[in-house]
């Protein structure tokens, strides 16, 4: 058991998702539950080199769990990749009599932490926390189900549009890496195509469609932004095959890590706040929370690696629905 434990330190890092805040709240629930004290580290790796820590009220944190984006606020750190800035956050978290961290993001904040951990010999324990859902180790990450749900409200709005006039609506959302997005908020809103970074050949079946297309209904394109080919190539390709066709971009950004978490993302948050605590108590470190087939798993930080390929029964609905 980890009976070391008495004041853990807890940050959310690199992108912000929705559900961040219901894990904040169910991570400063349990501890209290247990005796444990908890600050909050503002700003990821750069709060804890600069020593921004706040207490973590559970009675405050209640009020949150509805909120998108995180309370703790994020960012990226620069400093936290050189040794000096990694030995001052140390410095910090010594200085503020904090024993245990648990960290809130994706596989770079965790390739973080296993660096970190080769001068601070404190138990880490990482959250899963981004809308791409791109990581090993779980079946879901928090924010991905908020992401998809926004993603086919504003698809849906977008068909009514191109419904109107006929035309076809390439319509990209986030994915740098991961067709996730794409893929699960394409078929959901019966997209004509989907265009992922894993999939080679979805971009000629798409020319191989409208090459005769004749405007005589609406057609839309889901894009990944990781698509090897980026949405303005893609439009300019289909110009090239059918120069007639009316056709628009929509690119959905920043608002898909906005709004309210999904009822998903607030359960998932506060299975994932629990399971961390549970963790350090267990005496477990340097492991990241999942959920595999809806039981609760942990997988080592040199496991959590980017997924670079969708399974292959979305593969296969990829190719039945989507091209």
């Amino acid at each position: 058991m980890g009976k070391n434990i008495n004041h853990i330190g807890v940050f959310t890092s690199g992108g912000d998702s929705p559900g961040m805040n219901a894990a904040l709240y169910a991570i400063a629930k349990a501890a209290e539950i247990n005796g444990i004290q908890v600050s909050g580290i503002q700003k990821g790796y750069e709060g804890m080199i600069d020593g921004n820590f706040i207490p973590m009220e559970p009675q405050q944190l209640q009020k949150t769990v509805h909120r998108g984006g995180t309370i703790l606020k994020t960012s990226r750190s620069a400093r936290f990749l050189t040794i000096e800035g990694r030995l001052m956050a140390m410095e910090m978290l010594q200085k503020n009599s904090i024993d245990s961290l648990i960290a809130i993001g994706g596989d770079g904040t965790f390739r973080g932490l296993l660096a970190f951990s080769e001068l601070c010999k404190l138990p880490f324990i990482g959250i899963p926390g981004t809308i791409d859902n791109d990581l090993a180790g779980t079946d879901y990450t928090l924010g991905f189900d908020s992401a998809v749900n926004t993603a086919i409200h504003d698809i849906d709005k977008i068909r009514d549009t191109a419904e109107s006039h006929n035309r076809i609506f390439l319509i990209e959302v986030m994915g740098r890496d991961s067709g996730y997005i794409a893929i699960n908020s394409g078929l959901g809103t019966g997209a004509d195509a989907i265009l992922v970074p894993e999939s080679g050949k979805d971009f000629i079946r798409l020319l191989n469609k409208l090459r005769n297309y004749d405007s005589e209904e609406a057609f839309i394109v889901v894009v990944s932004e990781g698509d090897e080919l980026g949405t303005e190539l893609v439009a300019a390709k289909i110009k090239e095959v059918n120069p007639q066709v009316d056709l628009r971009i929509t690119k959905l950004g920043h608002v898909q890590r906005g709004g309210n978490p999904s009822a998903s993302d607030r359960m998932l948050g506060i299975r994932l706040g629990v399971a961390s605590v549970k963790a350090l108590l267990n005496g477990k470190r340097n492991v990241m929370v999942g959920i595999l087939n809806n039981e609760l798993v942990l997988t080592p930080f040199g496991q959590v690696i980017k997924r670079h390929q969708v399974n292959q029964e979305l593969q296969k609905l990829l190719k039945m629905f989507g091209s």
